[in-house]
């Protein structure tokens, strides 16, 4: 029996054509997607599309997109066997971030693509991005199991897990990397699973979605020179519940006092969730090394480990959404739920 695969464009500059010199670049009808990438009529597997209505720019993307996906993917679910997600690169690495959490027993490819230059376009990475993930979410194990049933992202021939990833280039075709962790797989002649990074649900465990998310999270990130008022606003901000601290290296802050009392008084009076992630591109964060570190763990600082910044940001929204007890989300803050530790 063939796989069946639901291709949703949600914007982004994979799916423009340059229609012509007057009009520019318009969205194209991917219901023709065939006729415009003859290559994925190869595929023995049958491709439906979905395109949002309005097209939303990356740079516009906010939780209300990741709660429609959500709610589509449940919709659809038990109709394909897979999902290719079209989305501007921008934020993608945040989107595939929170879905991720979003979505429970996944035992499903859900897979975000896109591209730095349109589909239409003589040398774009769009097509070979857009013919791989079809590709990979297609394919499956001798059991007939998905070979990925993970949110991940492809691109320029690498499958990354969508919570490990981060955008490091604007102009390069490769444009994401996950430093943490392998790539789920590598597309070469042939597509190399790397099937023991990949990730699966528990058994027999139902699918089930969760769209409730709280987004009262901040970003503060340490940098020379930055003032007791900034660090204040942030951190003890009446509107903010969660704090995400970018650090030096392997946790590092400011040493000063007024930067740890700040803290302190977030914490502990306020019980405020704060996490700290390095501002590194690899690396992970451990406070147990330096007294700058220490300092902020003394004060209930959560180390975040490897995760992204996007990855905590996702889990932050993802939980706090499940919950309003402060400290039952540090505590699962703590926990691998989807291999982003």
């Amino acid at each position: 029996m063939r796989s069946s695969i639901l291709l949703i464009y949600t914007g982004g500059t994979i799916g423009m054509k340059e229609e012509s010199e007057r009009s520019g670049l318009v969205p194209f009808d991917f219901s023709g997607i065939i006729n415009e990438v003859p290559e994925l009529s190869r595929f023995a597997c049958k491709i439906d599309s979905y395109t949002f209505d309005p097209l939303i720019d990356s740079s516009d993307v906010e939780p209300g997109l990741w709660q429609k996906l959500a709610i589509l993917i449940k919709e659809k679910y038990d109709l394909y066997d897979g999902f290719v997600i079209l989305h501007g690169t921008d934020t993608m690495a945040y989107s595939a971030s929170a879905l991720s959490f979003m979505l429970e027993n996944l035992a499903k490819p859900v897979i975000f693509t896109g591209s730095q230059l349109p589909i239409g376009r003589t040398r774009t990475d769009g097509r070979e991005n857009l013919v791989s993930a079809i590709e990979i979410a297609s394919a499956k194990d001798k059991k007939g199991r998905a070979r990925v049933p993970e949110v991940a992202i492809y691109f320029n021939s690498q499958l990354f897990r969508g919570n490990r990833s981060t955008k490091v280039n604007s102009v390069a075709f490769d444009a994401f990397r996950s430093p943490n962790c392998l790539p789920l797989a590598e597309a070469g002649i042939d597509i190399k699973y790397n099937t023991s990074v990949i990730r699966r649900p528990e058994p027999d465990a139902p699918f089930s979605i969760h769209t409730d998310l709280d987004t009262r999270v901040s970003i503060l990130k340490i940098h020379p020179g930055i003032t007791p008022q900034v660090v204040r606003n942030i951190l003890c901000g009446p509107e903010t519940r969660a704090v995400i601290i970018e650090t030096y290296g392997s946790g590092n802050a400011i040493s000063k006092d007024w930067f740890v009392s700040i803290v302190h008084e977030a914490v502990s009076k306020d019980n405020k969730i704060i996490i700290n992630v390095t501002q590194c591109l690899s690396g992970e964060v451990n406070m147990n090394l330096y007294a700058t570190g220490k300092a902020l763990a003394n004060e209930g600082v959560i180390s975040g480990g490897d995760m992204t910044t996007e990855a905590a940001l996702g889990k932050l929204f993802f939980l706090m959404g499940k919950t309003s007890d402060n400290n039952a989300v540090k505590q699962a803050l703590q926990t691998n739920l989807r291999g982003e530790i």
